[in-house]
């Protein structure tokens, strides 16, 4: 999902004033993001206060920390970018019980967990974190749903796509030896 997008699911106003996203973007774009990436938020206890975003990108893991006021100051965003290589990551689990689905992820340190709907969000998440550590391609959703990847398109006939979501280009036939 989008920083745009998780905007307008912020569980407190304050999280995502013009002023707070006014001091991360600049952040994000230094580090190595677009202005509007696709991103995971982990709320924490008091999104009001502070809260964490993790934003993929082409070398690594950008982790921003938000303090939404810090007195006399306003906002304040610390930031770091995690290569893949140092990323680490958990297992991703899920449990299904009467027709739900419970999913938990943990990634630097952030237990991420979700039922239904946010459980499919965060396997996305999950997924295109592990095809990044594997040097795969990184292949960006929109949506709260997963992506289809490299494989599901060679099934279903799609087009592929890059990362901004652009046809990719075909390659040319390899040479063939006669």
């Amino acid at each position: 999902m989008r920083f745009s997008e998780w905007r307008g699911r912020s569980p407190h106003k304050e999280s995502m004033t013009p002023k707070v996203v006014a001091v991360i973007q600049p952040v994000l774009v230094a580090l190595g993001a677009e202005p509007d990436p696709p991103c995971w938020m982990a709320w924490g206890d008091d999104p009001g206060i502070r809260y964490m975003m993790l934003v993929p990108t082409v070398v690594g893991l950008i982790e921003l920390h938000v303090r939404v006021n810090v007195p006399q100051e306003g906002p304040r965003v610390s930031g770091k970018l995690v290569r893949w290589n140092r990323v680490q990551v958990g297992e991703l689990a899920i449990e299904m019980a009467s027709g739900h689905r419970l999913l938990t992820f943990q990634v630097e340190s952030q237990v991420l967990k979700g039922a239904d709907d946010d459980a499919d969000a965060i396997a996305g998440f999950a997924l295109e974190l592990f095809a990044a550590i594997d040097g795969r391609a990184l292949v960006v959703s929109t949506s709260a749903k997963r992506s289809p990847t490299t494989r599901d398109n060679a099934a279903t006939g799609a087009q592929k796509t890059t990362a901004k979501g652009a046809p990719a280009k075909p390659r040319p036939p390899a040479p063939r030896e006669l």
